[in-house]
């Protein structure tokens, strides 16, 4: 009597570890099948891709397309705002 409760004991067990890795076998191969979401398309008007320039007033880096440009003594700066722009602007007034 003793022996039978042992192997339904020993066989609960071994479906329920059995049932775990199943799940977790199941669960890693359903992440592969599942349709991936879509990318959120960009905002229009921004360049994913383009040339960065160095912002000389504060070291910032900007893409070239949608940075403020200032032409100074012949030679093109690139902004990230306003303020830089001004202020490296006054800085070279002194």
């Amino acid at each position: 009597m003793f022996r039978v409760i042992l192997y339904l004991l020993f066989t609960v067990i071994i479906i329920s570890v059995l049932r775990g890795v199943i799940g977790i076998v199941a669960r890693a191969f359903g992440s592969f099948l599942e349709p991936r979401p879509a990318r959120p398309a960009a905002a229009p008007g921004v360049p994913l891709s383009g040339e960065l320039k160095k912002d000389p007033s504060c070291g910032t880096y900007i893409s070239a397309a949608t940075s403020l440009k200032e032409s100074v003594a012949g030679q093109t700066f690139y902004f990230c705002s306003k303020e830089c722009r001004d202020k490296y602007v006054a800085s070279l007034a002194r």
